[in-house]
């Protein structure tokens, strides 16, 4: 047996309660980060329309809320996993 595959994680399989979970999690922080970024709209804006209340969340602000909404979800459904409740 070679050592490397000795020292590997255990891997769980993917339920729809993880995507439910990190799908949640993203629409919070998409939420919550279009009130707490200081400066919003300071880069382009988004290819897509969006409606008025959002015309000053570009693609800065979606990255940034996209990007610490994975790593809080992420480490959710890790932290849910090892409690045994995921």
């Amino acid at each position: 047996m070679h050592p490397i595959l000795l020292t590997t994680f255990e891997s769980h399989p993917w339920t729809v309660n993880t995507g439910i979970l990190m799908l949640f999690i993203n629409l919070l922080m998409v939420f919550l980060g279009r009130y707490a970024i200081k400066y919003p709209g300071q880069g382009p804006a988004l290819p897509i329309g969006v409606p008025d209340s959002m015309k000053d969340f570009g693609v800065p602000e979606m990255l940034a809320t996209g990007v610490f909404a994975h790593w809080i979800g992420a480490g959710m459904i890790l932290g849910l996993r090892s409690a045994g409740a995921l």
